[in-house]
C-alpha cells in the first residue's frame, strides 16, 4: 500500500487582479508544510503537480521546507488545474463584480461561487472557456487511475480545492452539494490523505494543517 498526500496549494492573491500568485503568507505556509514532514522524515517516491502558477510556488516552497536537493521529477497533470471562479460566477450572475476586497464583498463573492459552482456541477449552465464538470470530474479520475496503476511509496500531489474535492467526492460517492461543501472548506496548504494500492484509493485523513498547528501557526491559517 501506498500514501496520497494532497495538498491544496498556500493563499493564493484573491481580490487581486492576479489569483494565480501565491501572497507571502501562502510561501510561508508551503515551507512550513514542508518543515513539517522535514522533522518526520518523510521522503517523497512520486511528485505531481496542476500546472498553474500557485501550484508551482506551492511545490517550490514544500521543496524548500523539506530540504531536499532533489524531488522525483515532478509530473505536470492538467486534470489537477482548478476552474474558473470568475467564468463560474459570470454563469449564474450578470451584474457588477467586485473583488472581495472586504468581509461583505468575500460573502457575496462566495455566494456566487457556490451558485456557480451548483449550476455547473448539475449540468444547468456551460461557463465560458471551461469544461462541463463531467470532463473536469474524469480528469482528476484519470490523475488517480495514474496513481493506483503506475506509483507506490509515498506520493504528493500538489492542487487545488475543487480537484482535491472531486476526487474525496468520487471516493466517497458524494453528492454534488457534499463536493462544494468540501471544496469551500478546505484551507491553504491543507493535506488530505488516501491509502491506495492496485485496485483502490482508501480515504484517511480530510483538510489537516499539522504543520500550523501551535500558537504561532494559528495566525497563519487561511480558507481563500
Amino acid at each position: 500500500m501506498g500514501t496520497l498526500y494532497l495538498v491544496r496549494h498556500g493563499q493564493a492573491s484573491l481580490g487581486a487582479s492576479d489569483y494565480d500568485q501565491l501572497s507571502p503568507l501562502g510561501e510561508q505556509q508551503c515551507r512550513l508544510l514542508g518543515e513539517y514532514w522535514r522533522s518526520r522524515g518523510l521522503r517523497f517516491d512520486a511528485v505531481l503537480c496542476g500546472g498553474m502558477k500557485r501550484h508551482a510556488q506551492s511545490l517550490a516552497a514544500i521543496a524548500e521546507g523539506l530540504g531536499q536537493a532533489e524531488l522525483p521529477a515532478v509530473q505536470r497533470r492538467p486534470g489537477l488545474n482548478e476552474y474558473d471562479s470568475e467564468a463560474l460566477i459570470r454563469s449564474v450572475f450578470s451584474g457588477p463584480l467586485d473583488r472581495p476586497r472586504d468581509a461583505e464583498s468575500a460573502r457575496q463573492y462566495f455566494r456566487l461561487l457556490r451558485a456557480g459552482l451548483r449550476a455547473w456541477m448539475s449540468g444547468q449552465t456551460e461557463p465560458e472557456g471551461m469544461p462541463s464538470y463531467a470532463e473536469f470530474s474524469a480528469g482528476i479520475a484519470a490523475v488517480l487511475t495514474e496513481v493506483r496503476e503506475q506509483c507506490e511509496g509515498q506520493v504528493l500531489l500538489v492542487s487545488s480545492g475543487g480537484p482535491i474535492s472531486s476526487a474525496i467526492g468520487q471516493l466517497l460517492q458524494a453528492s454534488c452539494e457534499a463536493v462544494i461543501d468540501l471544496n469551500l472548506r478546505i484551507r491553504n496548504s491543507a493535506v488530505s490523505e488516501f491509502s491506495f494500492g492496485p485496485k483502490r484509493h482508501a480515504m484517511l485523513t480530510f483538510n489537516t494543517v499539522p504543520h500550523l498547528d501551535s500558537p504561532q501557526g494559528q495566525a497563519l491559517i487561511t480558507s481563500a
